[in-house]
């Protein structure tokens, strides 16, 4: 009995155009444009060189140690600045003309003249700090103990790091993978509609189809469960169809984890399903309403998990992150993220965890409701 009504419901569900649109061909054309809105910030960040003008003046001239250390850091592979020596009328000009992020005078004491502050403007305060505290030290140092200053000399040239670079994570940070991690859970959330289907057509106060279905003398709980079976099966179809867009197609990195990739992904397909049948259970009202929470639902967690701007989800960490734990869509996000950034697994394990409490908690208040659910007549 399981595979006829198995069989019978999968091949009803494949003539259903609308939701075959919404759970496969919608994501997949809005994976299309943030590919192209994502194609320039897509990838690893590069670092080019800020540009900056030194006052060419008499005291500039005669001052070797500044001179040093701007060599130090103009020059080389990874070199920070890109230097232009001018006289101060041409520095202020290219200031002016935003040709460089700001000007260097060593007069009296060594300044720095900027027309705006951005993270260009920051590193150069950063540079000039550091060579005032060093110079400062140096020269008090002198005052006191000129003896010192061949040590002092090679300490400065030797400088030793305290710190050590661990690296905590697979691969290096990329903010762009975040907007298509958060689309992939759209799509497995966007299974509600399927789950929702499959309440609606067991309930027989909301179709004359339905009516029918209860009247047949299997159990409507085997009914359901057989339906929703099929409803799984071409709701994943459509995840692993996405997915292989998404990686062969638009080249978005998934990482080396492909077995989480595709737990992660069914994991999800549940919670979708599971999420629409709950909706569908507890809502009395027509179709469209179920419809319009389970948009409202699934579209408010993708707000609040950075599809639209990243800042959002920012804000939300910052300031209420316990809707973070609460959002299927951000932990089938950050699901994803984890698999592909961090070495460890215990983040990851905890959104799944989680995403299977919300499926317990959806499975168990639908069933509740459906197996009581009596009609006075047909």
């Amino acid at each position: 009995m399981f595979a006829h009504i198995f069989t019978n419901r999968l091949k009803c569900l494949v003539r259903n155009p609308i939701t075959l649109f919404w759970t496969l061909i919608f994501p997949i054309v809005l994976g299309c444009f943030f590919n192209l809105s994502l194609r320039n910030v897509y990838g690893d960040e590069t670092f080019s060189p800020i540009p900056v003008a030194v006052v060419n003046n008499e005291t500039y001239q005669k001052d070797a140690a500044f001179q040093t250390a701007l060599k130090s850091v103009s020059e080389g592979k990874d070199k920070i600045f890109t230097l232009t020596i001018a006289t101060k009328e041409k520095a202020e000009s290219l200031l002016a003309d935003s040709k460089v992020a700001g000007i260097l005078n060593d007069g009296t004491t060594i300044g720095m003249t900027v027309n705006h502050s951005d993270f260009n403007q920051s590193i150069l305060q950063s540079f000039l700090d550091s060579y005032l505290q060093t110079s400062s030290a140096v020269s008090s140092i002198m005052s006191q103990n000129p003896a010192a200053y061949q040590k002092m000399a090679e300490n400065l040239k030797d400088q030793t790091d305290y710190t050590k670079n661990v690296p905590i994570g697979n691969a290096s940070p990329n903010g762009a993978l975040t907007y298509f991690y958060t689309l992939i859970a759209m799509a497995c959330l966007y299974g509600c509609f399927w789950g929702m289907q499959e309440v609606t057509d067991i309930q027989a106060d909301m179709s004359q189809q339905a009516a029918r279905i209860n009247l047949v003398p299997v159990h409507k709980l085997k009914i359901f469960f057989s339906s929703l079976t099929a409803a799984f099966v071409i709701n994943f179809s459509e995840i692993l169809i996405f997915l292989a867009f998404l990686r062969y197609v638009l080249n978005v990195d998934f990482g080396p984890r492909t077995g989480f990739v595709i737990l992660t992904s069914l994991v999800g397909c549940i919670t979708g399903l599971s999420f629409g049948s709950f909706i569908s259970a507890i809502v009395k009202s027509g179709e469209g309403l179920k419809t319009g929470i389970c948009l409202a639902f699934t579209m408010t967690g993708c707000v609040l998990s950075g599809m639209m701007s990243q800042d959002i989800l920012y804000t939300v960490r910052q300031n209420a992150p316990i809707i973070e734990f609460l959002n299927p869509v951000n932990l089938l996000t950050d699901s994803f993220y984890s698999l592909y950034y961090f070495t460890s697994l215990s983040r990851y394990w905890l959104n799944i965890g989680l995403l299977c409490a919300f499926i317990i908690l959806f499975c168990t208040v639908t069933y509740l409701i459906i197996r009581r659910r009596k009609y006075a007549s047909l």
